[in-house]
């Protein structure tokens, strides 16, 4: 098995870059609207969603939950401006889904803006929103975000696995970057980002089991860290996790003496906010994967015989 000491500092140094970092976590107010004022909201939604996870297992050591929680305060005061930015986001697009995504993590770790969450439950009511038109992994995300909140999912978890890729466990060799990446976020909505486990079908469960170590297997070979990072996070989120001790070894090397972790092969080159914006999701999913391996790990050892 992997050593849960490498695991783990693979998230420590994450964090640290993304703390050293956070002023990269920032919007374009003035952006036209038609040109993606909303897509920079993404990572502060991603950001919330990993320190969640890292709070929720309890297995960072106090500086890093401490820096995770100043990544969140600054997120939450600066980025959103106590949330008024996500207001404005709801009011330049009223069906968009991204304001409520982002919003949802925040709440769950005891930040509030009532506006924006009456926005919500009045949007939730729309045909409009039911009918907005998206891939099916990013309705299962939506109906389980709506879960979460509180809300009826529209429609239901049990109605929308079954349309996605992996749902329908096709020729595994078929697999590609894009289907990847659809493949591992159907596994972190079905079990709740890491926190269910015994959520995922267990047909899906059986198939992952057989094919995700060929899968890691060719990441790992390509250098496409970010992708291989979200597998991690996939085999992390099964019944029975394998930590990969050549992809963790592989992952692990890749990461950077400051924390940081290149998308594929090497650092890239430009101005520090184009550095940032193509290093800071492989980077969020290296702590991502550090935390739920790591706690994985430390509850396999805890029933290892003696």
């Amino acid at each position: 098995m992997t050593s849960t000491r490498l695991i783990h500092t693979v998230g420590v140094g994450a964090i640290e870059w993304l703390h050293a970092h956070r002023d990269g976590f920032r919007l374009e107010p003035d952006v036209d609207p038609e040109v993606g004022f909303l897509e920079r909201f993404k990572p502060v939604g991603e950001l919330a969603l990993i320190c969640k996870v890292l709070f929720r297992e309890g297995v960072a050591g106090s500086q890093q939950a401490q820096l995770a929680r100043q990544l969140l305060d600054h997120a939450w005061r600066h980025t959103l401006d106590g949330g008024r930015m996500l207001v404005r986001a709801q009011r330049t697009e009223p069906v968009s889904p991204i304001p409520f995504e982002v919003y949802l993590p925040f709440k769950e770790l005891g930040y509030s803006q009532p506006e924006v969450e009456r926005a919500i439950r009045l949007n939730h009511r729309l045909e409009s929103c039911a009918a907005f038109e998206m891939p099916p992994v990013r309705r299962l995300g939506l109906s389980a975000f709506q879960r979460r909140f509180g809300l009826p999912p529209r429609p239901p978890e049990s109605e929308v696995v079954g349309s996605t890729w992996l749902g329908r466990t096709p020729e595994p060799w078929t697999v590609e970057g894009h289907i990847a990446y659809d493949i591992t976020h159907t596994v972190f909505h079905l079990t709740d980002w890491g926190e269910r486990p015994d959520a995922l079908p267990s047909r899906i469960a059986e198939y992952l089991a057989d094919w995700l170590p060929v899968w890691l297997d060719d990441w790992l070979d390509l250098q496409r860290w970010d992708l291989l990072g979200e597998l991690l996070v996939v085999d992390a989120c099964l019944p029975r996790p394998t930590l990969d001790e050549r992809a963790w070894a592989g992952f692990a090397a890749a990461q950077q003496p400051d924390g940081a972790m290149p998308a594929l092969r090497t650092m890239p080159q430009g101005s520090p906010d184009e550095v940032f914006d193509s290093v800071y999701h492989p980077t969020l999913v290296a702590a991502f994967a550090s935390v739920l391996a790591t706690s994985r790990a430390l509850t396999q050892l805890a029933h290892a015989p003696a």
